[in-house]
Protein backbone atom coordinates (compact mmCIF):
# COMPACT_ATOMS: atom_id res chain seq x y z
CA UNK A 1 0.00 0.00 0.00
CA UNK A 2 2.47 2.38 0.84
CA UNK A 3 4.54 1.29 -2.35
CA UNK A 4 1.58 2.42 -4.35
CA UNK A 5 1.15 5.96 -2.18
CA UNK A 6 4.68 6.70 -3.47
CA UNK A 7 4.41 6.08 -6.99
CA UNK A 8 0.85 8.08 -7.10
CA UNK A 9 3.13 11.38 -5.47
CA UNK A 10 6.24 10.71 -7.52
CA UNK A 11 3.57 10.26 -10.44
CA UNK A 12 1.86 13.65 -9.24
CA UNK A 13 5.25 15.65 -9.22
CA UNK A 14 6.40 14.08 -12.59
CA UNK A 15 3.48 16.18 -13.82
CA UNK A 16 3.49 19.20 -11.71
CA UNK A 17 7.49 19.88 -12.26
CA UNK A 18 7.05 19.99 -16.27
CA UNK A 19 3.81 21.86 -16.29
CA UNK A 20 4.92 24.40 -13.65
CA UNK A 21 6.82 26.42 -16.32
CA UNK A 22 4.49 26.22 -18.76
CA UNK A 23 1.83 27.66 -16.55
CA UNK A 24 4.79 30.44 -16.02
CA UNK A 25 5.25 31.14 -19.57
CA UNK A 26 1.99 31.14 -20.73
CA UNK A 27 0.76 33.95 -17.97
CA UNK A 28 3.77 35.76 -19.25
CA UNK A 29 2.66 35.51 -22.83
CA UNK A 30 -1.00 36.32 -22.01
CA UNK A 31 -0.24 39.79 -20.19
CA UNK A 32 2.88 41.06 -21.96
CA UNK A 33 3.87 41.22 -26.11
CA UNK A 34 5.28 44.06 -28.82
CA UNK A 35 4.45 47.32 -28.25
CA UNK A 36 0.82 48.40 -29.43
CA UNK A 37 -1.44 51.77 -28.93
CA UNK A 38 -4.11 51.49 -26.16
CA UNK A 39 -7.79 53.56 -26.52
CA UNK A 40 -5.74 56.94 -25.64
CA UNK A 41 -3.30 55.95 -28.36
CA UNK A 42 -0.68 55.58 -25.67
CA UNK A 43 2.28 53.29 -26.43
CA UNK A 44 1.71 50.11 -24.05
CA UNK A 45 2.35 46.07 -24.17
CA UNK A 46 -0.07 44.40 -26.44
CA UNK A 47 -2.17 41.60 -24.56
CA UNK A 48 -1.47 38.35 -26.40
CA UNK A 49 -4.46 35.55 -26.31
CA UNK A 50 -2.68 32.71 -25.71
CA UNK A 51 -4.59 29.60 -28.33
CA UNK A 52 -6.37 27.21 -26.39
CA UNK A 53 -5.87 24.59 -28.32
CA UNK A 54 -1.94 23.94 -28.08
CA UNK A 55 -2.60 23.04 -25.14
CA UNK A 56 -4.65 19.97 -25.54
CA UNK A 57 -1.54 17.35 -26.30
CA UNK A 58 -2.93 14.41 -24.42
CA UNK A 59 -5.99 11.85 -25.51
CA UNK A 60 -8.96 12.94 -23.09
CA UNK A 61 -10.13 9.55 -23.42
CA UNK A 62 -7.60 6.98 -22.18
CA UNK A 63 -5.15 9.63 -20.03
CA UNK A 64 -5.54 9.11 -16.07
CA UNK A 65 -7.40 11.68 -14.33
CA UNK A 66 -4.11 13.28 -12.65
CA UNK A 67 -3.72 14.33 -16.27
CA UNK A 68 -7.08 15.82 -17.22
CA UNK A 69 -7.27 17.34 -14.21
CA UNK A 70 -3.52 19.05 -14.17
CA UNK A 71 -4.79 20.01 -18.23
CA UNK A 72 -7.92 22.04 -16.45
CA UNK A 73 -5.91 23.92 -13.87
CA UNK A 74 -3.28 25.19 -16.89
CA UNK A 75 -6.02 26.45 -18.82
CA UNK A 76 -7.40 27.55 -15.62
CA UNK A 77 -4.60 29.69 -15.36
CA UNK A 78 -4.66 31.15 -18.46
CA UNK A 79 -8.57 31.18 -18.40
CA UNK A 80 -7.82 33.89 -15.61
CA UNK A 81 -4.67 35.49 -17.46
CA UNK A 82 -6.56 36.30 -20.06
CA UNK A 83 -10.22 37.28 -18.78
CA UNK A 84 -12.14 34.04 -19.80
CA UNK A 85 -14.73 34.82 -17.69
CA UNK A 86 -17.09 31.61 -19.69
CA UNK A 87 -14.06 29.17 -19.50
CA UNK A 88 -13.22 30.09 -16.47
CA UNK A 89 -16.62 29.74 -14.44
CA UNK A 90 -17.06 26.28 -16.73
CA UNK A 91 -13.70 24.97 -15.71
CA UNK A 92 -13.88 25.83 -11.61
CA UNK A 93 -17.16 24.27 -11.75
CA UNK A 94 -16.44 20.79 -13.56
CA UNK A 95 -12.54 20.80 -11.15
CA UNK A 96 -15.23 20.67 -8.30
CA UNK A 97 -17.56 17.90 -9.66
CA UNK A 98 -17.34 14.70 -11.15
CA UNK A 99 -14.42 13.03 -13.07
CA UNK A 100 -16.74 12.17 -15.87
CA UNK A 101 -18.41 15.82 -16.19
CA UNK A 102 -14.57 17.40 -16.20
CA UNK A 103 -13.64 15.24 -19.39
CA UNK A 104 -16.85 15.95 -20.96
CA UNK A 105 -16.14 18.86 -20.94
CA UNK A 106 -12.89 19.69 -21.88
CA UNK A 107 -13.54 17.56 -24.68
CA UNK A 108 -16.83 19.14 -26.32
CA UNK A 109 -17.67 21.99 -24.71
CA UNK A 110 -14.41 24.07 -24.06
CA UNK A 111 -13.59 25.72 -27.67
CA UNK A 112 -17.15 26.57 -27.23
CA UNK A 113 -16.94 28.58 -24.34
CA UNK A 114 -13.48 29.99 -25.47
CA UNK A 115 -15.11 31.07 -28.72
CA UNK A 116 -18.11 33.16 -26.71
CA UNK A 117 -15.24 35.02 -24.38
CA UNK A 118 -13.20 35.49 -27.56
CA UNK A 119 -16.28 37.61 -29.24
CA UNK A 120 -16.80 39.05 -26.35
CA UNK A 121 -13.42 40.89 -25.94
CA UNK A 122 -13.47 41.26 -29.90
CA UNK A 123 -17.30 43.32 -29.28
CA UNK A 124 -15.39 45.50 -26.44
CA UNK A 125 -12.82 46.74 -28.25
CA UNK A 126 -15.28 48.32 -30.81
CA UNK A 127 -16.40 50.88 -28.08
CA UNK A 128 -15.68 54.17 -28.86
CA UNK A 129 -13.66 53.24 -31.49
CA UNK A 130 -12.35 54.67 -34.27
CA UNK A 131 -13.18 54.04 -38.51
CA UNK A 132 -10.11 51.46 -38.70
CA UNK A 133 -10.80 49.45 -35.70
CA UNK A 134 -14.23 49.22 -36.24
CA UNK A 135 -14.26 48.16 -40.08
CA UNK A 136 -11.63 45.48 -38.61
CA UNK A 137 -13.52 44.42 -35.88
CA UNK A 138 -17.26 44.19 -37.74
CA UNK A 139 -15.29 41.95 -40.56
CA UNK A 140 -13.59 40.03 -37.96
CA UNK A 141 -16.90 39.09 -36.19
CA UNK A 142 -18.42 38.12 -39.12
CA UNK A 143 -16.01 34.74 -39.46
CA UNK A 144 -16.71 31.88 -37.34
CA UNK A 145 -12.90 31.06 -37.58
CA UNK A 146 -11.38 30.98 -34.10
CA UNK A 147 -8.24 32.01 -35.89
CA UNK A 148 -9.68 34.89 -37.40
CA UNK A 149 -10.68 36.03 -34.07
CA UNK A 150 -7.22 35.62 -32.28
CA UNK A 151 -5.56 37.21 -35.61
CA UNK A 152 -7.82 40.14 -34.90
CA UNK A 153 -7.11 40.18 -31.29
CA UNK A 154 -3.60 39.99 -31.60
CA UNK A 155 -2.36 42.14 -34.25
CA UNK A 156 -5.08 43.51 -36.31
CA UNK A 157 -6.53 45.58 -33.95
CA UNK A 158 -3.35 47.39 -33.22
CA UNK A 159 -2.56 47.79 -36.71
CA UNK A 160 -6.34 49.08 -37.01
CA UNK A 161 -5.77 51.60 -34.29
CA UNK A 162 -2.31 52.97 -35.45
CA UNK A 163 -4.09 54.16 -38.71
CA UNK A 164 -7.03 55.80 -36.48
CA UNK A 165 -4.52 57.66 -34.44
CA UNK A 166 -2.27 58.55 -37.52
CA UNK A 167 -5.22 59.84 -38.97
CA UNK A 168 -6.55 62.23 -36.24
CA UNK A 169 -5.41 65.37 -36.45
CA UNK A 170 -3.51 67.16 -33.76
CA UNK A 171 -5.89 70.20 -33.32
CA UNK A 172 -9.19 71.10 -34.17
CA UNK A 173 -9.76 74.22 -36.93
CA UNK A 174 -10.33 77.05 -35.09
CA UNK A 175 -14.11 78.34 -35.70
CA UNK A 176 -15.96 81.83 -36.08
CA UNK A 177 -17.76 82.71 -33.16
CA UNK A 178 -20.87 84.35 -33.35
CA UNK A 179 -18.97 87.47 -30.96
CA UNK A 180 -15.71 87.45 -33.60
CA UNK A 181 -18.33 87.86 -36.83
CA UNK A 182 -19.84 90.41 -34.68
CA UNK A 183 -16.90 92.66 -33.87
CA UNK A 184 -15.45 92.09 -37.29
CA UNK A 185 -19.38 93.60 -38.91
CA UNK A 186 -18.59 96.66 -36.61
CA UNK A 187 -15.12 97.56 -37.36
CA UNK A 188 -15.52 96.79 -41.03
CA UNK A 189 -18.47 99.21 -40.38
CA UNK A 190 -16.59 101.92 -38.18
CA UNK A 191 -14.28 101.91 -41.43
CA UNK A 192 -14.02 105.45 -43.53
CA UNK A 193 -15.20 104.66 -46.91
CA UNK A 194 -16.74 101.36 -46.10
CA UNK A 195 -20.26 102.88 -46.50
CA UNK A 196 -20.11 103.79 -49.95
CA UNK A 197 -18.67 100.74 -51.31
CA UNK A 198 -21.48 98.57 -49.09
CA UNK A 199 -24.10 100.74 -50.84
CA UNK A 200 -23.16 100.52 -54.47
CA UNK A 201 -22.02 96.67 -54.12
CA UNK A 202 -26.15 96.67 -53.00
CA UNK A 203 -27.80 98.98 -55.89
CA UNK A 204 -26.04 100.19 -59.21
CA UNK A 205 -24.53 103.47 -59.47
CA UNK A 206 -25.08 103.98 -55.66
CA UNK A 207 -29.04 104.84 -56.42
CA UNK A 208 -31.34 103.17 -53.88
CA UNK A 209 -33.73 100.75 -55.31
CA UNK A 210 -37.51 101.81 -56.31
CA UNK A 211 -40.03 100.68 -54.82
CA UNK A 212 -43.79 100.94 -54.64
CA UNK A 213 -46.41 102.60 -57.12
CA UNK A 214 -45.04 104.91 -60.10
CA UNK A 215 -45.66 108.46 -57.84
CA UNK A 216 -45.95 110.67 -61.25
CA UNK A 217 -48.64 108.19 -62.63
CA UNK A 218 -51.09 108.84 -59.84
CA UNK A 219 -50.19 112.62 -59.59
CA UNK A 220 -51.23 112.63 -63.76
CA UNK A 221 -54.58 111.08 -63.20
CA UNK A 222 -54.90 113.11 -60.10
CA UNK A 223 -54.51 116.24 -61.78
CA UNK A 224 -57.05 115.19 -64.89
CA UNK A 225 -59.78 114.44 -62.39
CA UNK A 226 -59.75 117.78 -60.54
CA UNK A 227 -59.74 119.46 -64.84
CA UNK A 228 -62.87 117.06 -65.69
CA UNK A 229 -64.69 118.27 -62.21
CA UNK A 230 -63.55 122.23 -62.70
CA UNK A 231 -65.11 121.99 -66.57
CA UNK A 232 -68.16 120.17 -64.86
CA UNK A 233 -69.06 123.04 -62.46
CA UNK A 234 -68.42 125.38 -65.30
CA UNK A 235 -70.37 123.25 -67.57
CA UNK A 236 -73.54 123.06 -65.40
CA UNK A 237 -73.55 127.16 -64.28
CA UNK A 238 -73.25 127.82 -68.05
CA UNK A 239 -76.36 125.75 -68.60
CA UNK A 240 -78.24 127.38 -65.50
CA UNK A 241 -77.38 130.63 -66.63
Amino acid sequence: MRRKILAGVFMALAFVIPAAPAVAQTGAIAQTGLPGLNEECQTVERKVYKDIRELLTIDLDTAPIVEVRLLATRILTLAEADSLVAVRNALRERLNGTDADLRAFLKTDLLAAWALDLLVAMARTLVDAGANVQAAGQEALRSTSIDVHLAYLNDGLYDARELDCASASPSAPASTSPSASVSASASSASTPGAGPSSAAAGGSGGSLPITGANIFSLALGGVALIMFGVGGVLVARRFRT
